[in-house]
């Protein structure tokens, strides 16, 4: 990867600068050295993990993967998985900041526990409150842009539309609806949940998004470790291209080497 270039091109969320823009989940590994592996060679931006999920897997298990958060140097997005009311996502939050001792939040609140859809009713309800209360808060939604516009209304700095269902792997199955999302927004945009392969992560980068969070993809890949390089890797592509601008589409071929004139072994 090229630090030089990320380091020049930064990642700013609620005036903090991170380096990456590869955020990555932390369930599902194989093991913990494989889970510290793929960490390390994809120096994501934050790690994200689930409180409710991790305390109520036992006390010393608990105990043990904190720590192990701890050892690798990389900020932790705790977020509020599993939560299906505002006041039991804000108690989560409020939990996570004690535990982590951060005011970062990734605000999850499910509606609809077949697809994990957002409630998108009550989430920017549970935005606002978080905000006021000093959070720094990151929402998972959908990809609908009024309830994105609505988050921003109330404070959020930053939004995160899902790409598809969270787990499945799909990546974009509505890419006029992120598009738009693009277009419209002017803040930050991470896309999260559903993108399957580093394809996936490139192509919603060269659309202009700010970044991507992961979990499954990387996780449960045959080869995390190598999966979460992927990634990593095509982030960046997908951001020097945006940056560079791409060529228009054209409907008709185009010579790549102009005829600037008659070879002179043609005149005769």
């Amino acid at each position: 990867m090229n630090t030089l270039a990320l380091n020049s091109d930064p990642l700013l969320l609620y005036g903090e600068r991170f380096d990456s823009r590869l955020m990555l989940g932390t369930s599902r590994y194989p093991s913990p050295s494989v889970l510290i592996e793929a960490i390390e060679r994809s120096t994501p931006a934050m790690l994200t993990a689930s409180l409710r999920r991790q305390t109520g897997s036992g006390n010393e298990a608990s105990q043990s993967f904190w720590n192990l958060l701890r050892q690798v140097s990389v900020p932790v997005l705790p977020n509020t998985a599993g939560c299906h009311s505002v006041q039991e996502a804000i108690t989560t939050a409020e939990m996570a900041r004690e535990v982590f001792e951060t005011d970062w939040i990734k605000l999850e609140l499910i509606g609809d526990d077949y697809t994990l859809q957002p409630d998108t009713l009550n989430l920017p309800e549970a935005a606002a409150t978080l905000i006021r209360s000093g959070f720094k808060v990151l929402p998972y939604t959908t990809d609908d842009l009024v309830l994105c516009q609505r988050l921003v209304d109330v404070g959020c700095q930053a939004v995160m539309p899902w790409a598809a269902p969270i787990g499945t792997g799909k990546g974009p199955i509505n890419p006029y609806a992120l598009r738009t999302l693009r277009e419209r927004l002017n803040v930050p945009m991470i896309v999260d949940a559903g993108l399957g392969l580093p394809s996936h992560a490139c192509q919603v980068m060269e659309w202009g998004y700010d970044g991507v969070l992961l979990n499954t993809a990387v996780a449960l890949a045959q080869d995390p470790v190598r999966m979460a390089q992927a990634f990593a890797n095509a982030v960046s592509a997908g951001r020097a291209a945006f940056l560079a601008g791409a060529m228009q589409a054209q409907d008709n071929a185009q010579p790549s080497t102009p005829v600037l004139g008659t070879p002179f072994w043609h005149q005769a």
